[in-house]
């Protein structure tokens, strides 16, 4: 029994100097060192857009007679696109200027009985004169007189009414020429026209079909326009700001690097994905683009001369300004708290203050870590 007893003893003392050798052996750890020229970089994700994107269609409704462009053409300002059935529309025009010359024979008309009214006007004034003269020599009777001095008041009145006359008539043309001119631009709303130096992305309709006013028939972009609109998570967004310059990978070209600059950031956030939205500029991308096709952006924010970048990985309870991290101080292991700035777009942070002199930070949580553990240095990632 005295054996048994010594060998359980020398089991005992044999566990605990093993559980004292593993929780006393130093962790081998890897530590963040200092870098310069650190490029701050904030990652996105977005698709090809164009700013200027426009629905086009008829601003009245008939049947759609013919089409002459089709998604994938470039088309010029001005040019047709399609026409209506007008035969209905050209009827109410030719209407419209048969008004137009039956009002101007009438102002004739009214122009000729002004000119007559004006000349028996100037007759009855000169023989008015003329028995008024007599009438005063006693040549004419007074009554004689008086009837002439009626007929130049009659005929002056006459004057007056066919200038009236001419008058409504000269009013009526300018309301038959309206109508003319309303009609007109019914008539040139039956053809659909490019508004712009455009490419056509879509087209919506056939012909044959019975179309109503507003109904979109192309889709239109203008390719001077077409940008990248990129999603960037709220908490790395802080930094942006316009005319920061960054990079655009296209899905369809990974391969490729191209530049762009912000040339927008929404003023609303989207509540559900908690979300920011920013619009770049391409200054050498591909001539040919695809909207929707997605894209990864890398925004440049800004750089530092020297800066501490921890992995996000090593931080624990992290606020978005505040975290614990793992240090090596004196050789031992300590949970100390940082204050953080900036982000990367490896998944980095820089460090910004608390950090006791001397203490170096662990780049990755070690199995094991423990307050005052022993802590040796290893290969730095």
């Amino acid at each position: 029994m005295q054996k048994a007893w010594m060998i359980g003893a020398a089991g005992v003392l044999a566990i605990g100097a093993g559980v004292l050798f593993m929780t006393e052996r130093p962790l081998t750890v890897s530590v963040v060192q200092p870098e310069t020229d650190v490029p701050l970089r904030i990652y996105g994700l977005g698709t090809v857009e164009a700013r200027v994107l426009t629905r086009v269609g008829f601003e009245v409704g008939a049947t759609l007679l013919s089409l002459s462009a089709d998604a994938g053409d470039s088309v010029a300002q001005g040019q047709i696109l399609g026409t209506l059935h007008q035969g209905e529309q050209e009827a109410r025009v030719a209407r419209a200027r048969a008004a137009v010359a039956a009002n101007l024979a009438t102002q004739a008309k009214a122009q000729a009985s002004v000119v007559r009214a004006l000349a028996v006007l100037a007759q009855r004034e000169a023989a008015n004169r003329r028995l008024v003269e007599l009438a005063r020599q006693d040549v004419a009777t007074v009554q004689r007189a008086e009837e002439a001095q009626r007929d130049e008041d009659v005929a002056r009145a006459e004057v007056a009414v066919a200038e009236a006359e001419r008058d409504v008539i000269l009013a009526q043309a300018q309301d038959a020429a309206g109508a003319l001119q309303l009609e007109e631009t019914l008539l040139a709303h039956h053809q659909l026209s490019a508004p712009f130096d455009a490419v056509i992305v879509a087209r919506h309709a056939e012909t044959g079909a019975v179309v109503r006013a507003g109904d979109p028939i192309f889709t239109l972009i203008d390719p001077a326009t077409i940008w990248i609109q990129a999603y960037i998570d709220e908490e790395r967004a802080g930094q942006l700001a316009l005319g920061q310059p960054g990079t655009i990978r296209l899905r369809s070209q990974p391969a490729g690097e191209f530049h762009g600059t912000i040339a927008r950031i929404g003023l609303e956030s989207d509540r559900v994905n908690e979300e920011r939205r920013v619009w770049l500029t391409c200054a050498d991308c591909p001539a040919e683009m695809f909207l929707g096709e997605q894209a990864e952006v890398r925004i440049l924010t800004g750089t530092r001369d020297t800066a501490l970048m921890v992995p996000e990985v090593a931080l624990s309870g992290f606020d978005g300004f505040r975290g614990r991290v793992w240090t090596v101080q004196n050789g031992r292991l300590a949970s100390t708290e940082l204050t953080f700035g900036a982000r990367d777009d490896r998944g980095r942070i820089e460090v910004t203050g608390g950090l006791p002199d001397g203490a170096q930070i662990v780049a990755s949580p070690p199995q094991g870590a423990d307050e005052g553990r022993l802590a040796r240095i290893g290969d730095t990632p």
